[in-house]
């Protein structure tokens, strides 16, 4: 009889404990399933939003820069996740602004519906905010710092201006396509990918911990000696995710 309550118990409590791990997620999960990203949802299966936002640790009411966000993927979550409250800061530098007119007007669009985002382009590479940020993302992007439509300002100024705008203990997320070993930034140009060593140095140097990481987006398979457009790996590049943190002094 022991032996059966105690199978009960170990019962019950597997029952609850899905609902128990999906409770820290639910505001993830509630913007994920947002109406109005049905058609960007068919990206979330290569983009792993649930592992990549998780790195991000957002809360209602905080202030978010989604760097270069493209058709704002990333953008419409953020919004979600931070609520009425929060704000979202979707920013181009206008080198990169002059690239991307249409993602531009987009998220102009996305700002009117969504009611916490605000559109910015920005004159120069250095980013700059109206209120110190909880979160500075940038997906795929930091590599291109290093190239000459934007001027080649070095993605270390990058670094140090987000560490700049961000509270302390704020974080700092970097998603991009990982170049082989002893690459450096020898190949953003051309294959449009940066080292994940490059990286984590630089964030050091700009006064970054290194706070956690996501393999979601690691392909073994890419050889990374292919421009990251090649239809060979497009779209499945070898990624890497960091989370850097501001120390709180």
């Amino acid at each position: 009889m022991k032996t059966l309550t105690i199978l009960a118990a170990s019962l019950a409590f597997a029952a609850l404990w899905p609902a128990a791990q999906a409770a820290p997620n639910s505001s993830l999960a509630r913007a994920l399933a947002d109406p109005a990203r049905s058609a960007q949802r068919g990206a979330d299966a290569r983009r792993r939003p649930a592992e990549l936002v998780a790195l991000a640790d957002l809360k209602p009411g905080q202030r978010v820069l989604d760097l270069i966000p493209g058709d704002g993927y990333w953008t419409r979550i953020f919004s979600k996740m931070v609520g009425p409250k929060g704000r979202v800061y979707a920013v181009w530098p206008q080198a990169y602004a002059r690239e991307a007119a249409g993602n531009v007007q987009q998220l102009q669009q996305i700002a009117k519906a969504y009611g916490n985002v605000t559109v910015q382009i920005q004159p120069g590479p250095a980013l700059t905010a109206p209120e110190p940020l909880d979160v500075v993302w940038t997906s795929d992007n930091y590599h291109d710092y290093n190239d000459k439509f934007m001027g080649s300002p070095g993605s270390p100024v990058l670094a140090r201006s987000a560490f700049r705008i961000l509270k302390p203990g704020g974080l700092f997320i970097v998603i991009d396509h990982a170049a082989a070993a002893g690459h450096g930034t020898s190949d953003t140009e051309t294959m449009h990918r940066i080292e994940r060593a490059t990286v984590i140095r630089e964030a050091a140097a700009a006064g970054f911990r290194l706070a956690g990481e996501s393999n979601a987006l690691r392909n073994p398979k890419d050889p990374m000696n292919i421009p990251v457009f090649d239809p060979r790996i497009r779209f499945h590049t070898n990624q890497f995710a960091l989370k850097f943190r501001k120390p709180v002094r």
